[in-house]
């Protein structure tokens, strides 16, 4: 039985700065989510990775939901991009400096957005807004044309082995 409804998740560089951009970045972002899914913390509906943002649709599941999936998300991607940025572009890091005591550096803005969806209606609205953001930021002329999206698992049944569909579960 699953006791938890489906997440809209939505996570913003700092100062919607294009992190994102650097192909390394989506490719870190995109090893996390197949860590998080392999590891059985979460099922994975429909995502989509923007230049400064990441959208995710998701569930944890039944024996994570006291713990704080999105907070390992973040953590995880900031240290690999933290590294990246480093290693291959040191000069970057400035525009990522921490006001905060207890960071150096801050990839993600605070308080991502995350919003509990229970029917099909709003989660199939979530999933079209997800597919259509790289269509709308002039990124691509089709969902499916936009690689880092789950767009071609749903518009052309292509796999995709971290994600489920959204049917098994609402």
């Amino acid at each position: 039985m699953i006791s938890s409804g489906i997440e809209f998740f939505t996570a913003t560089c700092l100062n919607w700065q294009n992190l994102l951009s650097e192909e390394k970045h989506k490719k870190i972002v995109l090893d996390s989510l197949n860590f998080l899914v392999s590891e059985k913390r979460v099922w994975i509906y429909a995502y989509v990775i923007m230049p400064n943002h990441v959208h995710i649709l998701w569930r944890k599941q039944n024996e994570w939901l006291d713990k704080s999936v999105q907070q390992q998300f973040l953590k995880y991607t900031a240290q690999q991009i933290k590294f990246n940025l480093i290693a291959n572009f040191p000069h970057q890091l400035n525009n990522y400096r921490s006001t905060q005591a207890d960071r150096l550096y801050h990839f993600w803005e605070r308080r991502p957005y995350v919003a509990t969806m229970f029917n099909r209606t709003v989660c199939e609205q979530k999933i079209d807004y997800i597919h259509n953001n790289p269509v709308k930021a002039a990124l691509c002329d089709t969902p499916e044309e936009y690689h880092y999206s789950s767009a071609r698992f749903y518009c052309l049944n292509s796999p995709n082995p971290i994600l489920m569909h959204y049917m098994e579960h609402i």
